[in-house]
């Protein structure tokens, strides 16, 4: 990435309601069952409960790539930082934006004590899993669920 491209884009999490906001639009098209931008607030500041936070990368005051994640523990891998979302707006994909959060999440766990980073992905995604194979990410799993139908009343 060049050097001029870096000084104008500004990588800090979204820490207010507006900058939430302004995120809508990167992540809608990877979390197409989001209804509008009220919806995606409202999640985002449920899921703040639960440790999430929302890294971005600015140009100005436009998020152009996003990086959603929280701290967990568990048996299986002790402490870690999990990668809930990672996407990069179509007119900045080939910027090396996904690799640079990649790497800063990379940082930000190491910091936090935390013994790995971990993800999900689709198994039909293989440009993504391309993607995380080449910054050295391991496949160690399948995940399996269940949808549930609510509760009858």
């Amino acid at each position: 990435m060049s050097s001029a491209i870096m000084n104008t884009h500004v990588l800090r999490h979204a820490e207010t309601e507006a900058e939430v906001r302004a995120c809508f639009s990167v992540m809608e098209p990877l979390r197409p069952h989001l209804h509008d931008e009220a919806d995606f607030t409202a999640r985002v500041s449920r899921m703040r409960a639960e440790n999430y936070h929302l890294l971005a990368v600015w140009h100005g005051p436009n998020a152009v790539a996003l990086a959603g994640y929280r701290f967990q523990e568990n048996l299986l891998y002790g402490r870690f930082l999990y990668v809930d979302d990672l996407v990069v707006s179509p007119a900045h994909r080939r910027e090396q934006w996904g690799a640079r959060l990649l790497e800063e999440l990379q940082t930000i766990a190491r910091t936090s004590d935390c013994r790995q980073l971990v993800l999900d992905t689709a198994l039909s995604n293989a440009h993504a899993q391309r993607f995380y194979f080449r910054h050295g990410l391991l496949t160690s799993a399948m995940r399996f669920y269940k949808v549930l139908e609510a509760n009858p009343t």
